[in-house]
């Protein structure tokens, strides 16, 4: 029997100790600490919240100042300096032989056009003369002026000098010459030279052509009460009472 006299908690522990029996001892649990560390953890996310949107605001302002100062940039070409720029490039590309300038039959042919374009520069020479030159020569029609040698140049020169003898009579210029009376066909300033000649020519016999032609007016029966009209008379007076 236990003694009345030790206090109860004495008396507990002597009964519970009880011989062959193991005390266990009770270990503190950790969970109110992680439950604790857990809260405090959830607390400090809150806080680190408005850290991040500041965050994101000044990369929004960051991102937003490089795309105003780009704007004007792209607004200040124009659509001329985009072509220039890629004109030059496309020469820069094209071969060191590469002529940009051709002179055939005293005229100066741009380069870049084909050789059919490019013949048709050429006072005196139209398509049909044109194209009967390339198969009189035999090249090809898509070619460049700028890209032919010196031997081909020659060639369409020898071409056109004896294209008398290749063309037919109705694509010649100049039938029934004055003085000869046969067909011919002139290029170039040769035009402007016969021309006048033949002018002058009709001025010194005196014929109706060569009268019209010193007085100014037109030499091919067109009328001048309405159109052509020029000189001291021209206006409507009105009739004096």
């Amino acid at each position: 029997m236990p003694d009345e006299s030790k206090p109860k908690e004495e008396i507990q522990e002597e009964i519970t100790s009880e011989p062959g029996e193991k005390v266990e001892e009770q270990v503190p649990s950790e969970e109110p600490e992680t439950v604790e560390e857990k809260t405090e953890e959830v607390a400090e996310q809150p806080e680190a919240e408005p850290a991040v949107e500041e965050k994101t605001e000044e990369a929004e302002e960051v991102s937003d100042e490089p795309v105003k100062a780009e704007k004007p940039k792209v607004a200040k070409k124009d659509k001329a300096e985009a072509k220039k720029e890629e004109s030059s490039k496309k020469k820069d590309k094209k071969d060191d032989d590469f002529q940009y300038i051709v002179r055939i039959s005293n005229t100066d042919i741009d380069g870049d056009k084909n050789i059919v374009y490019g013949l048709t520069s050429i006072k005196g020479i139209g398509m049909h003369m044109a194209t009967l030159i390339m198969e009189k020569t035999g090249m090809d029609r898509n070619l460049k002026m700028g890209k032919l040698s010196e031997s081909q140049i020659k060639k369409l020169q020898d071409a056109i000098d004896s294209i008398i003898d290749d063309a037919p009579k109705w694509m010649l210029n100049h039938r029934k010459d004055y003085d000869t009376g046969e067909d011919l066909h002139f290029i170039g300033p040769e035009i402007d030279m016969k021309l006048r000649d033949e002018i002058n020519v009709m001025k010194k016999i005196r014929s109706y052509r060569g009268i019209r032609h010193e007085r100014g007016l037109p030499a091919r029966g067109q009328r001048t009460r309405a159109n052509n009209r020029h000189g001291l008379t021209l206006g409507v007076s009105k009739k004096r009472n």
